[in-house]
């Protein structure tokens, strides 16, 4: 389904301190990855995608607090970043990092847009599989 949120992530100053942070105070499961300063986290049980088993429920990641994100951010599910990208300039919106593949793609492709609040928002394309 395109359009829902999918992600959050959270930006730090000292990845190990937050992680330390969240897994104590909520529980949260924290598994670094490999070749990328990203710490993928797990907040709920998760599905064989990745995503939240549960509904309602999502799970996010940490990085390292650098522009565009520097404070905690949302990502929602497109079928298409670019064509997302014109509806977001077309209704307000500006393109702040193009489309990008996660990794080396086989996950999905990213970018960041500001709405027409300011906000920074995170989209998420699916690899095509």
């Amino acid at each position: 389904m395109s359009g829902e949120v999918v992600h959050f992530e959270i930006p730090t100053d000292d990845v190990e301190r937050a992680r330390r942070f969240y897994q104590r105070a909520f529980g949260w499961k924290m598994t670094p990855t490999p070749g990328i300063e990203y710490t993928l986290v797990q907040t709920s049980a998760s599905g064989s995608d990745g995503q939240s088993a549960r509904p309602g429920a999502i799970n996010g990641g940490l990085l390292r607090r650098q522009a565009p994100v520097t404070a905690p951010t949302i990502t929602i599910r497109v079928d298409d970043i670019d064509e997302t990208a014109k509806k977001v300039e077309k209704n307000g919106g500006k393109m702040v990092e193009p489309r990008a593949p996660i990794a080396d793609g086989s996950i999905g492709f990213a970018a960041y847009f500001r709405d027409s609040e300011g906000n920074l928002v995170g989209l998420f394309e699916p690899a095509r599989r």
